[in-house]
Parts: C-alpha cells; structure tokens; sequence
C-alpha cells in the first residue's frame, strides 16, 4: 500500500465536513453524548446557570444541559463547522442557542458571561490551547467552572493501538486527534491559564460497533471528514480490509466489535 506523504504538523481541515458527515455524527455520536453527561455531572450544573458548551457539534450534549438548567438558565453552543450548527438548531430547546464560532475567540462575550464553559471531545481539536483557555477564563465568572472531556495521550485507545500496529505512520491518517495532550500536560495549560484544577481523572469506556464500516464511518463523521481524507479508494479499500481482520480480537460472541477508549475528565475553577 502507497503511503501519502504525512505533514510535519498535521492541520484540522474543516473544510471537508458535510451535511451528510454532520448528519451521520449526529446518529453515531451517542457515545461522545454519554460521556458529555458524565462531565456536566462532574461540573455539577444546576438550574440558573448560564453556560458555554465550545465545540457544540450537532446540539445533543448543549440540549441535555438545556433541561438541566431550565427554565431560567440559558446554554449556548458555538462550532467552527457550519454543517454541525445547521443540524443542532434542529433541537427544539427554547433555552439553548447555537452559532458558529471557535473556542479560540470568543470576543463576543462579555468577560465573566457564564457560570460554567466545558470541552466534551473537542479539546484534542484546537490549535491554540493555551489561547482557548485564557478566552475561557475571561468569559467566566469568579467561581466558575470549567470542564474537559478529551483523548488522552498517555494511554491511546484500543484502535489507535490496533491501526498502528497495522499500518505504522499511516495510522495518524485513520485516527487523526491532532492535539492530544496528557493529564500533566493538560494541568500546566489550566494552570498557566490561571484556571485551579480540582479534578483530573482518566476513564475508560467499552464502546460497541455493528461492524468495520461502523467502526471507520464513526471515526469519519467524529472527525469532520478528516479521518482517512488522504486515501484514495484503492488504499481506503485495503485499510478496510486489513482492519477488519485485525479487529477480529475485538469482537464479541454476537459478532460486535468492541474497543476501549480512554479520557481524561478535568475539572478546573476561577478564582
């Protein structure tokens, strides 16, 4: 198999998301969901609240938090991709309002907006971290919290594990979390940002897939269409196939694939 020509410093391309990538996502993000509402329990979010939900996706987790805040509280959403805030203004929540925006900017803000501002899978995405956290910081009220749910680099899950074994440095081009950090890592940046952290833990999840095709589509439409965007259909072909092999001690008695997944949940605090 041709091997493209890997950059130095991979770059998220939002570019190549989709409705239909969106639209996927929103049917197999379930699990980024359950794990999104185990960090809203960590954040401990009651109704009033107002909060920033960065990197909103197509709207399930913002919508949960919606209820949790109701009837006074207010979530608003923000996402760099268009695509995945035109799906999440489907939810019907009155309280829940969704734009596009990065987690790098958010001028728009008034400096201590919101009570709480989390991450859920998003903060292996941004570019600039120690940007995003200092804009965080700003918007939040003295005493608020923030949360992050993101990969954890320490401890790679079972399919970044299974797909270097197979296809070495091409992986990347398969399971691309650009910017994934470590829980040290991740305590310098809150704290270089001026944000206490009073939680940091690594969790595990079991997560069930249907098949290889589940498998690869959730990898795609989590990525916004960067996993595997640098095959052609050949090598895309033949990474399905040797994938499916080697997932082979993965699968259940059923015929499911199941894979490990692993996280870091941190919870940190302005002064």
């Amino acid at each position: 198999m041709s091997c493209p020509d890997l950059p130095s410093r991979p770059q998220v391309r939002y570019s190549l998301d989709t409705l239909g990538l969106a639209e996927m996502y929103d049917q197999l993000g379930h699990r980024q969901f359950d794990h999104g509402k185990l960090l809203i329990a960590d954040l401990e979010v009651l109704p009033g609240h107002h909060v920033l939900d960065i990197g909103t996706g197509t709207g399930r987790l913002g919508e949960y938090v919606a209820e949790q805040v109701a009837p006074h509280g207010l979530v608003i959403g923000i996402d760099p991709l268009a695509s995945r805030v035109e799906v999440a203004r489907l939810h019907t929540a009155r309280n829940f309002r969704v734009q596009v925006g990065r987690a790098e900017d958010l001028s728009e803000f008034a400096a201590e907006r919101f009570d709480i501002v989390y991450y859920n899978s998003v903060f292996h995405w941004i570019g600039d971290q120690p940007m995003a956290l200092r804009e965080a910081r700003r918007v939040l009220k003295p005493g608020g919290r923030l949360g992050i749910c993101t990969a954890a680099k320490e401890r790679p899950n079972d399919l970044e594990t299974l797909m270097a074994s197979l296809f070495g440095a091409m992986s990347t081009l398969a399971h691309p979390f650009i910017y994934k950090v470590d829980s040290g890592r991740l305590a310098a940046l809150l704290d270089e940002a001026g944000l206490g952290t009073s939680r940091m833990e690594l969790r595990s999840f079991a997560d069930r897939f249907a098949d290889v095709d589940e498998v690869m589509n959730f990898q795609v439409a989590s990525s916004f269409g960067n996993a595997f965007a640098d095959l052609d259909d050949g090598e895309r072909a033949r990474v399905r196939a040797e994938l499916d092999r080697g997932l082979d001690a993965h699968r259940l008695a059923d015929g499911a694939i199941q894979l490990r997944r692993n996280s870091i949940f941190a919870v940190a605090a302005k002064a």
